[in-house]
């Protein structure tokens, strides 16, 4: 069975405690990577597979945003990599980090009609997949990346997220 070490950090923003987080956290993610594992065959290292979230406010992902993706705005989530890697293939030690932006995350939540924790379940499981590879740039890897994310969801019983939308 697969173990994640997850590494939390609550940096600005509305969010939850860091307990509650992890709480959370190894849930959704646990369940990410049991899935991949067991549905896809992903490999996973022998030792602890490390994986860093970062929970902050808008402000803060904007700045990232800005200097990493040269998008001066602010987003739901941001993934980076520790190691380039195609899905499939085994990860190193250290998965990478996922940046996540409380306000972004609650208006969302809000225009989608859904639970705060809903959405940020799925955008943790989105995040977690841009760290194997996964992408959602051309219609094909956008079509697979939803599905995963959608057929993830639902192992942890949460509605599909895309509904009957195109893939991004």
């Amino acid at each position: 069975m697969t173990t994640l070490d997850i590494q939390i950090s609550v940096e600005e923003g509305g969010w939850p405690s860091e307990e509650q987080l992890d709480a959370f956290c190894q849930r959704v993610l646990g369940e990410s990577a049991a899935f991949l594992e067991r549905v896809e065959k992903q490999p996973f290292p022998k030792t602890p597979t490390e994986v860093s979230l970062v929970f902050t406010d808008d402000a803060s992902i904007r700045a990232i945003n800005a200097e990493w993706r040269s998008q001066d705005k602010p987003t739901n989530v941001l993934s980076f990599p520790a190691y380039p890697i195609t899905p499939g293939k085994r990860p190193g030690p250290m998965l990478g980090d996922i940046i996540l932006a409380h306000e972004t995350l609650t208006r969302e939540a809000d225009e989608l009609g859904k639970p705060f924790d809903e959405h940020l379940s799925h955008l943790l499981v989105h995040g977690f997949l841009h760290l194997f590879g996964y992408d959602h740039i051309e219609t094909d890897d956008a079509e697979r990346m939803e599905s995963l994310e959608t057929r993830i969801l639902a192992s942890l019983g949460l509605s599909d997220p895309y509904g009957e939308t195109d893939p991004v």
